[in-house]
């Protein structure tokens, strides 16, 4: 029974790797979701000046 115990904590040499590749995926992920949601407030920013530049143009 103890030897069974040791085995399974002697065959954790992965469990690191895999915690980082879990984090590193949920950074990639939060990032993707903040660049999505900047580049809409930026789109729309844009835009609005589009819209006072072609208001305030004189027309001839």
């Amino acid at each position: 029974m103890l030897k069974v115990i040791r085995g399974k904590f002697k065959s954790e040499k992965g469990q690191g790797v895999m915690e980082y590749i879990i984090i590193s995926s949920l950074v990639g992920i939060f990032c993707l979701v903040a660049v999505k949601q900047f580049g809409n407030v930026v789109q729309k920013r844009v835009l609005n000046m589009k819209e006072q530049i072609v208001e305030n143009i004189p027309v001839n």
